[in-house]
């Protein structure tokens, strides 16, 4: 996929071509994708985990993450020249070579895959590669330039982080991430549409409150007595007990606040306008 550079600049400096390399990351989307992974986290955990897994699991996707851009840009890099957004993009400038950015991608993956499995576990690391190859084949090269419904169905591989962040402390999967991972799939496809901003809105807030409510109740009811007579009994007694027993303990609410910032972080998104 040959194209020609819309200037090609002379020997770069040591730290242009870094920042080239960091570029092809997309590294304010990645911001966003470590936003949603570590609230995911302290819930799962129901606490703040060990500082050193927080770390690694932040580590390992945002390696991911900055792979898969990258592999969408060399994807992408014939027509992001085309587009007054993307033509300074380090591929369309020639700042990195599209073997160079590919070889570039693909290290960063297998890194992310390697660091996840020794430091996390191996489920994290699978979800994250999945992520990848989800973004990469089903988004970038088939979807991207065939459907108008490309970002309802592309935006699941933006929505694995909290899979990946759930997986790292527990080293297993549960309703509680499927269901956020649900609400950050579909609130990912109102941002990007400018749900949030329209008039279109006085239907996403009750949206959003809603699956807050949802995730509350998932909680709160999963901090009931296990056994008892009382155990299969979920009243709004239980669940109004459940919810003052649960602000009690400040993680609990520190990870409930985190978690409508989460919502509202992906509300935002449609400001990056980088794909």
């Amino acid at each position: 996929m040959a194209i020609s550079a819309v200037a090609l600049p002379g020997r770069l400096s040591l730290g242009s071509r870094l920042g080239a390399y960091v570029a092809l990351t997309k590294p304010r989307i990645i911001e966003l994708l470590l936003i949603t992974t570590l609230p995911t986290m302290i819930l799962a955990q129901r606490g703040l985990p060990p500082v050193w897994l927080m770390l690694a699991t932040l580590l390992g996707g945002a390696l991911a993450a900055g792979g898969a851009n990258a592999i969408n840009m060399f994807v992408d890099r014939d027509i992001d020249k085309l587009m007054h957004r993307t033509r300074k993009r380090p591929l369309v400038t020639g700042a990195v070579a599209p073997r160079n950015a590919l070889i570039f991608a693909i290290s960063l993956e297998v890194v992310a895959f390697v660091e996840l499995w020794a430091w996390v576990n191996l489920l994290s690391a699978v979800l994250a590669i999945s992520a990848t190859l989800f973004y990469v084949f089903v988004y970038t090269l088939w979807l991207k330039r065939t459907s108008s419904q490309n970002i309802v169905i592309g935006g699941a591989a933006g929505a694995v982080p909290v899979l990946v962040g759930w997986a790292a402390v527990t080293d297993s999967l549960a309703w509680t991430p499927v269901v956020l991972f649900a609400i950050m799939l579909t609130e990912q496809h109102h941002a990007k549409r400018g749900f949030f901003f329209n008039r279109q809105s006085v239907f996403a807030l009750p949206l959003t409150v809603a699956a807050v409510v949802v995730i509350t109740v998932v909680l709160v009811t999963s901090k009931l007595p296990p056994n008892g007579s009382h155990s299969h009994n979920v009243s709004l007694l239980g669940i109004a007990n459940g919810l003052f027993n649960a602000y009690v303990f400040p993680f609990e609410l520190v990870s409930f606040v985190l978690l409508a910032a989460m919502i509202g972080a992906i509300a935002l998104a449609r400001k990056e306008g980088d794909e």
